[in-house]
């Protein structure tokens, strides 16, 4: 029985991955917005992630859980970088482009702080 409840949080946390494929695959198939397909699977894989620590955690375990994380906010801030520049105009030659503190400010907050 306790052999059953250290191994059930790792196959959940499998089972969840693969949900979060089948997710993100089919949010981008309803949605065609590759953007909220790719928040869907990262916020599942980050579940999946953090599921993992649950019990006696390793440091493989926690190391995985943090690049996730890290890997999230990362390909967040660029595709909300990279939505900015698509729709919006470049700086023309009265306009000045972000300066670098804004930058590393949206990198640092989540957009649910703003």
């Amino acid at each position: 029985m306790t052999g059953l409840l250290v191994a059930l949080p790792g196959i959940i946390a499998q089972l969840l991955s693969g949900a979060a494929l089948l997710a993100g695959v089919l949010t981008l198939a309803t949605t065609r917005k590759p953007a909220l397909a790719l928040s869907v699977f990262l916020d599942l894989l980050t579940a999946a992630g953090l599921l993992r620590l649950v019990g006696d955690p390793s440091w493989q375990s926690i190391t995985t859980a943090a690049v996730i994380v890290g890997l999230r906010h990362l390909i967040g801030f660029g595709l909300r970088i990279g939505a900015r520049t698509w729709t919006g105009s470049a700086p023309g030659p009265g306009r000045a482009g972000p300066r670098s503190g804004v930058v590393v400010d949206r990198l640092l907050r989540p957009a649910w702080r703003r």
